[in-house]
């Protein structure tokens, strides 16, 4: 598959409309850009959070990302307060987790919430 037919699963898949309408153009525009780049990558790994991780299971990963995955690294990258100096490696990171840290982050939010 060609950039531009990955370029419209992942619009797709994200939401990509919605998103822009509720989130900065430019946000949007860069994570998608970013994933884009991961899922055509010809390298025969990636480096996320510090390990080499197969191309493969990266783009399997990236490619199961939806509009809810989006707006929690959106958000959470909104509290950081701490110096990110790879931001790159860091979306990366926090895109690649993003399908199995949500659900934990949003019950620890709740769980905050009512105490």
């Amino acid at each position: 598959m060609d950039r531009y037919e990955r370029r419209k699963e992942l619009k797709a898949n994200i939401d990509y409309e919605r998103l822009r309408r509720e989130y900065p153009y430019d946000d949007i525009d860069d994570l998608l850009e970013l994933m884009l780049d991961t899922v055509c990558s010809t390298a025969p790994a990636i480096r996320i959070g510090g390990s080499d991780i197969p191309t493969e299971a990266v783009r399997d990963r990236f490619l199961q990302l939806d509009s809810e995955h989006i707006q929690y690294v959106i958000d959470a990258l909104k509290q950081t307060t701490t110096k990110i100096n790879n931001i790159r490696a860091y979306l990366l990171t926090a895109l690649y987790n993003a399908p199995v840290t949500i659900g934990p982050y949003y019950s620890a939010a709740v769980r905050h919430d009512f105490c």
